[in-house]
């Protein structure tokens, strides 16, 4: 493992001993081998004059809810160091007290939680302690002569605790078995099945050490183990199955969900292999992961997706562990997988937004690799039931249930915007991101590409009067966020006005393939998976010309009018399958595309009126925006309209040939 340390930037911050440790403790948070998203803390003594300037011993910990690869001086806890001491001493306390001692015990009402683990760096001797989730020692240790193995890479270099509850009986374990030590003798402790402590007076060793403790641990691995390519010749996922398998997560966990496909070659591989339902299925890296993973993945094949409800059977087998492991005082969390095997597939990580299976998918990725690994090292075996259980329902994270978290509506939703770069388009994305969907944002123009940024849009560049590229993009949809729930028909063209005699064939031509025939191949290769998805539905972007078409515009309104057609028959169509299907009928949306100058003066000659009187000709005498339009949109798409299909609502400000 390669040290990250600098004299020149350490040097910067020097002076100041909790800055020096916020520095070295993003450099142990930069590297996922050693601190996962949370896993891991860090800690350094200090002596400080308090308000009544006497000199006072404050042990700086990480605070509860910062990650270490980010980590600045605002997220240490202060906590007094006499009052950590004595609570190590006591005979018992729940976890539950020695939080509310410890934040009693904080010198700064204001900063974040202490960790769990602050008594257990309180009683280690040294100024700077850092703890780690090391990929590699985990794995030696997650085998059945993992202590014996941990004693021959190291020898008496380190002490070595077994696995015990995290927490205060952690912290009460090492300050038993630690009393009468001399800690000089030793670079580090070593947490069966939990993690890697290293310490010492000054940040660098103490850093080093760590880098050092893990190296070794590397190095044997690499002498005793080799992963090899387990994957069988790869044929491609069937986009289907994953839709269902994410609609059927989403049921039992109550809430819409995200599905992140790894079929990467190292997750393919680890899916093809022959034991995989057995390896996969006893238990996490480190039990600190099971709060996230739960104890086991999903284990699925096409068929029993294709044929039944996998998930059901998770959810059982997960109810018959909570009825054996509660003692009758917890409250039994949903029963959906967290992640999945796909047999002969890959990896899916589900949650709740983009981010929580993001993590869940960087914990699978290690896990895979250190259960392969371990198993070449005499077999992979994680924690008894009973323990993992203890964590999963920690009491601490059981009084996490009562405070409820209020999500946008459409969190975790899928949604598809045709026509998204620019317009009434780009408002629904921007409304859809805004309500909580993820959202797949087509547009014929290259710029859709960089226009949106954060992981919740995937632009793709798309014609939609192409068939297979339509198709594709529909499939990328899929593929990249898990379904498809939501899908917003916006691409229109509006062409110069022409009477019909006047009216040029490739005019009319552009307009039915544009406004008409694309939604319709767009409906055809999004119904299959709408039927699978969350509370499914189709928005079509109609226009005021369906219910009062003016002249010069026959192409466009023949066309909307053909659309809204086509989406009333497709209202009776899919209704037998939930998905409903709405309409939206915006006028005088004036900060679109489609209404240049030309068009603006072209119009309102046809009317009589200047512009000015053909952009405020509504009864309401207000103006209509494309936010406007995308608000209705979020509505169609949510709970107020979730009773309603087949519906043509105007967002025109007014129109008394409408009315």
């Amino acid at each position: 493992m390669k040290s990250l340390w600098s004299d020149s930037d350490a040097k910067a911050f020097e002076p100041d001993p909790l800055e020096l440790r916020a520095y070295t403790s993003r450099l142990l948070g930069q590297n996922a081998d050693l601190v996962l998203h949370g896993g891991g803390n860090t800690s350094v003594k200090v002596t400080a004059k308090n308000l009544f300037g006497d000199d006072e011993e404050i042990l700086y910990v990480k605070g509860s809810g910062w990650d270490l690869g980010a980590i600045e001086a605002a997220g240490f806890a202060p906590v007094r160091l006499d009052v950590l001491r004595f609570m190590a001493g006591l005979d018992q306390l729940s976890d539950g007290e020695m939080v509310r001692m410890q934040r009693a015990a904080m010198t700064d009402p204001y900063a974040p939680n202490p960790s769990v683990e602050a008594v257990l760096h309180a009683i280690i001797p040294y100024k700077f302690v850092d703890h780690t989730h090391a990929d590699a020692v985990v794995t030696i240790s997650n085998t059945p002569d993992g202590e014996a193995t941990i004693r021959k890479i190291y020898g008496d270099r380190l002490l070595l605790i077994p696995y015990v509850m995290p927490g205060f009986i952690l912290a009460k374990t090492v300050y038993d078995m630690t009393r009468d030590i001399d800690w000089a003798r030793y670079d580090g402790m070593v947490l069966m099945n939990h993690g890697v402590f290293s310490f010492d007076d000054d940040a660098k060793r103490s850093y080093q050490k760590m880098i050092d403790i893990v190296t070794m641990a590397e190095r044997y691995i690499a002498s005793e183990t080799s992963l090899k390519s387990n994957a069988v010749a790869r044929t491609e996922a069937d986009l289907l199955v994953l839709a269902k398998v994410r609609r059927q997560v989403a049921e039992q966990r109550g809430k819409a969900v995200y599905a992140l496909l790894d079929d990467a070659e190292p997750a393919h591989g680890f899916a093809c292999l022959p034991d995989v339902d057995s390896i996969a299925c006893r238990g996490p890296l480190t039990p600190d992961h099971i709060i996230r993973t739960k104890q086991m993945p999903l284990i699925f094949d096409d068929r029993a997706v294709t044929d039944g409800n996998p998930v059901d059977s998770f959810a059982a087998a997960y109810q018959d562990y909570f009825d054996r492991n509660s003692g009758g005082e917890q409250q039994c969390l949903d029963k959906a997988p967290r992640w999945a095997v796909w047999k002969q597939r890959g990896l899916i990580s589900f949650g709740t937004s983009l981010p929580e299976a993001g993590i869940i998918a960087d914990i699978s990725q290690h896990t895979i690799k250190a259960i392969q690994l371990a198993e070449q090292l005499g077999g992979w075996r994680a924690l008894p039931e009973k323990d993992l259980f203890e964590v999963e329902y920690w009491e601490l994270e059981q009084a996490k249930l009562k405070t409820r978290k209020i999500s946008p509506e459409l969190q975790g939703r899928i949604a598809l915007v045709t026509g998204a770069a620019s317009g009434i388009g780009k408002a629904c994305v921007e409304e859809l991101l805004v309500s909580g969907a993820a959202v797949a944002a087509l547009d014929v123009k290259p710029s859709v590409n960089d226009m949106y940024r954060g992981q919740r849009v995937l632009g793709i560049v798309c014609d939609v009067t192409d068939d297979a590229v339509l198709q594709r993009s529909v499939e990328q949809a899929v593929r990249h966020f898990g379904g498809l729930d939501i899908v917003v028909g916006n691409a229109g063209v509006f062409s110069a006005s022409q009477n019909i005699e006047q009216l040029q064939d490739d005019a009319w031509d552009e307009a039915l393939a544009v406004n008409v025939t694309s939604h319709q191949r767009l409906m055809k290769y999004s119904i299959p998976f709408l039927r699978h998805g969350i509370d499914p539905a189709i928005i079509i972007v109609g226009s005021k010309n369906v219910p009062a078409p003016g002249p010069g515009a026959a192409a466009y309104s023949a066309s909307k009018a053909a659309l809204t057609q086509l989406a009333r028959i497709a209202a009776l169509e899919l209704g037998r399958d939930g998905i409903r299907v709405n309409c939206i009928h915006p006028n005088a949306v004036f900060d679109t595309g489609v209404w240049t100058q030309d068009v603006l003066e072209s119009r309102a000659k046809s009317y009589g009126m200047s512009v000015d009187e053909y952009k405020t000709r509504n009864i309401l005498r207000s103006s209509v925006s494309s936010q406007d339009v995308a608000a209705m949109v979020c509505a169609m798409a949510g709970k107020t309209f979730a009773k309603t299909t087949g519906a043509q609502v105007p967002v025109d400000g007014g129109n008394e040939r409408v009315i």
